[in-house]
């Protein structure tokens, strides 16, 4: 019998595992399958981890819970999960547990667009937040692809990296968008991308359907996200963006004893947020477990 099982072993669960684990919890942390900032150089923002590899800051979460004799790391797959709160029974490669609570840091999946070369260039030429990745390509050529309402925030925003920033209108962008993208001072390319043209060192411009291509070094973009197949089995509430609906306090989904944390659940996406939400999960799962038992 676990405290809790953690499925996903990112920023989100390890730093929820550790919480935990000084709370003297008995931990297992399931961490297997493609991690979604796998095409990733570099991890920025992450105080005293600026600049630290994806895996080399997992190794380092790894190598913090050694020290905790309650908290276990397996690198397997969470199948399945059945039961119900104080009795959860968790489905793994080589056999079943049984866990009090369960927390979902699984993250999500990233529909990439449809656009040739996109899929090539994700993670080392297009990327989703600025935070993480504009100092280092600052003053550069940027682009942003603009989908919905939310490029009227996000387009001015590009302007503290660059100067140098062209908004491109997505198929069936509404007018009254491109209008306030163009008062803010925004250059806006309307013309369809046919293709990303890339060299050596990564994006070099973007083709479109008829024209000039628009030299360019950095794309923005937010493709569709979906959740994974462990959380859709569940049937967990979802918003109208496909994210996990957990209570902003305790993080608990709509099923009793499962809680969400990280990426799954928010748009906030990065890994020091990520990082503080599952401390912030795996205190609150402490304390339920404290006051109510199983």
């Amino acid at each position: 019998m676990y405290d809790v099982v953690i499925a996903g072993g990112g920023p989100a669960g390890l730093s929820a595992a550790l919480t935990l684990g000084r709370a003297r919890r008995r931990v297992l942390v399931c961490d297997a399958g493609p991690r979604r900032n796998a095409a990733a150089e570099h991890v920025h923002g992450f105080l005293t981890r600026d600049g630290v590899t994806p895996d080399a800051l997992r190794a380092h979460g790894r190598a913090d819970l050694a020290a905790y004799p309650g908290v276990e790391v397996r690198d397997v797959s969470v199948l399945g999960i059945t039961g119900e709160r104080g009795a959860f029974r968790v489905a793994l490669p080589e056999g079943e547990v049984v866990a009090r609570r369960i927390l979902l840091c699984t993250g999500l999946v990233d529909e990439l667009l449809p656009i040739e070369g996109f899929a090539a260039l994700w993670g080392r030429s297009i990327f989703q937040c600025p935070y993480c990745h504009g100092w280092e390509r600052r003053d550069q050529r940027w682009a942003c692809l603009a989908r919905g309402p939310e490029a009227l925030h996000f387009g001015p925003l590009l302007r503290s990296w660059t100067a140098h920033v062209t908004m491109l209108a997505a198929p069936g962008l509404p007018g009254d968008v491109v209008a306030g993208l163009r008062a803010a001072g925004l250059t806006v390319e309307e013309r369809p991308i046919a293709r990303l043209v890339a060299g050596p060192g990564g994006l070099e411009a973007i083709a479109f359907t008829e024209g000039p291509a628009l030299p360019c070094d950095v794309l923005f973009a937010h493709p569709p996200q979906r959740p994974v197949a462990l959380v859709t089995a569940l049937g967990l509430a979802l918003d109208e963006a496909g994210l996990v609906r957990a209570d902003p306090m305790t993080r608990e989904t709509s099923v009793p004893g499962v809680y969400a944390a990280g990426d799954t659940s928010t748009r906030m996406q990065a890994a020091l947020q990520a990082a503080a939400a599952g401390a912030w999960a795996g205190a609150t799962i402490n304390g339920d477990l404290a006051v109510r038992g199983g």
